[in-house]
């Protein structure tokens, strides 16, 4: 059995101190939103606590599915690294950016250059600088294949939406067939719920086109964040339901409106033509201040790979 962790939407506070130059335009907006909501709802402590429960589930992996940062200054960045880290190495972690790490255009080769080890793909050389084309990556890691989809672009004012892009999709879909041939149970990463509704300054611009490839392709899961509330839905592929599990911030603490912070357990077995998975959410319940509810779903169970 492979067990793999699931966590997302961090926000590492606090707001480090930047010149008056770094905070001006949609990072100045970005900074009063913080001071006058996130820091009350997003702490260090509520993530440290989460983060140590999930340290003693002992998972394979871990995938975390963005917004690391919060304004995506440089020392945040360096923060980030840290963060990622403290779960472990780059074999056992992998990370996506969200749109607050691209949140100005000047900022998106960051994470590129910053969080380089925990995102780059099995095949990429040792010290090849990464750049969009690098997404999707890939990382095989026992019988998963993580798929690491970026949909981060910097946006104006006020927008916290995302792309995959023509060029990305094309690629997605010629590796999810691969990976599929290969026998692996694929993982897609992606910040961006592809699924659902939500206002247009929100969404992820191309999710029909990133359904329509997971419906033609097929995979055995969709993980992603950038709503801060647990979800589950489906896309319909030629192998089946692919289950799109979202997850709350896990920094959110308990009295958050949009849900406590929590992480999600994953626990993977079987082998092509009959894999099984069980979701096991793991966090803060409303207005309660210990870490340790579990809810246990079973996404699938025989699952067909025709």
């Amino acid at each position: 059995m492979f067990v793999l962790a699931h966590l997302s939407d961090p926000h590492l506070g606090p707001i480090p101190e930047a010149r008056l130059s770094e905070i001006l335009g949609k990072r100045f907006f970005g900074l009063m939103n913080w001071i006058g909501a996130r820091r009350r709802n997003f702490g260090a402590t509520t993530l440290a606590a989460l983060m140590d429960d999930l340290k003693l589930q002992a998972p394979d992996h871990i995938a975390v599915t963005g917004d690391l940062v919060n304004l995506s200054l440089p020392t945040e960045f360096d923060t980030g690294a840290t963060f990622l880290a403290s779960l472990g190495t780059p074999q056992t972690v992998s990370v996506i950016p969200g749109n607050h790490d691209a949140y100005v255009r000047s900022a998106l080769s960051y994470h590129l250059e910053r969080w380089a080890p925990f995102l780059a793909g099995d095949d990429t050389a040792p010290d090849t600088p990464l750049d969009v084309g690098s997404f999707p990556y890939v990382r095989r890691r026992g019988p998963v294949a993580l798929v690491g989809v970026s949909t981060a672009i910097p946006t104006a004012v006020f927008l916290a939406s995302g792309e995959v892009g023509e060029a990305q999709l094309e690629r997605l879909r010629t590796i999810l067939i691969s990976l599929k041939n290969e026998g692996l149970f694929r993982v897609v990463m992606i910040h961006h719920p592809p699924v659902g509704e939500r206002h247009y300054h929100r969404d992820l611009r191309d999710a029909a086109a990133f359904r329509r490839v997971v419906a033609e392709a097929g995979a055995e899961l969709v993980l992603h964040g950038h709503d801060h509330r647990a979800s589950l839905g489906t896309i319909e592929s030629v192998d089946g339901p692919v289950p799109v599990v979202g997850v709350p911030s896990a920094s959110a603490g308990p009295d958050d409106g949009r849900g406590p912070g929590r992480y999600n357990l994953y626990r993977i077995s079987g082998e092509p033509g009959a894999w099984a998975c069980q979701m096991e959410s793991r966090g803060y319940v409303a207005g309660e201040a210990d870490v340790a509810r579990r809810d246990l779903r079973q996404l699938f169970g025989t699952r067909s790979a025709a």
